[in-house]
């Protein structure tokens, strides 16, 4: 029975690993949803980037931000929902590695403290909702 305090997408009731309900699809998925507006966002801000940057940082950040969707999508088609708990754990790594780097643009004057605020609150709350699910998925297998 749902607490009251968590979303709807923590709420999700799985079996066998498929969200049922009105998930059919990891595109249904809010955390791949933000996922890949915080991928875009970084594509975004690097674009900006020096081209000396190109094979350093911007690619570091683009793919890791592009990991973050990827792995919540291959999670989703994984057979079992501990697969789908692993895939988010590893999409919480790339998550953390995306900050990682862009405390890093912030702190060597590549981007703007406020356009690093808006990407990290994102991805704080992206990381929010997928510990929150992946506590979820855990307590319903048991």
């Amino acid at each position: 029975m749902a607490s009251g305090g968590e979303t709807a997408l923590e709420q999700c009731v799985l079996l066998k690993g498929m969200c049922v309900g009105d998930i059919r699809s990891y595109r249904d998925l809010e955390i791949w949803k933000i996922g890949v507006d915080l991928t875009v966002a970084c594509y975004e801000i690097t674009s900006g980037f020096p081209k000396e940057e190109l094979f350093t940082l911007t690619s570091q950040i683009r793919r890791a931000a592009g990991s973050v969707p990827a792995n919540i999508a291959e999670g989703h088609g994984r057979e079992s929902t501990g697969e789908f708990v692993r895939f988010l754990q590893i999409a919480q790594g790339s998550l953390k590695e995306l900050e990682t780097h862009l405390i890093v643009c912030e702190r060597i004057g590549l981007a703007d403290a406020s356009e690093i605020e808006g990407l990290m609150a994102l991805s704080e709350r992206l990381g929010r909702m997928m510990r929150g699910m992946i506590r979820s998925l855990q307590e319903r297998r048991g």
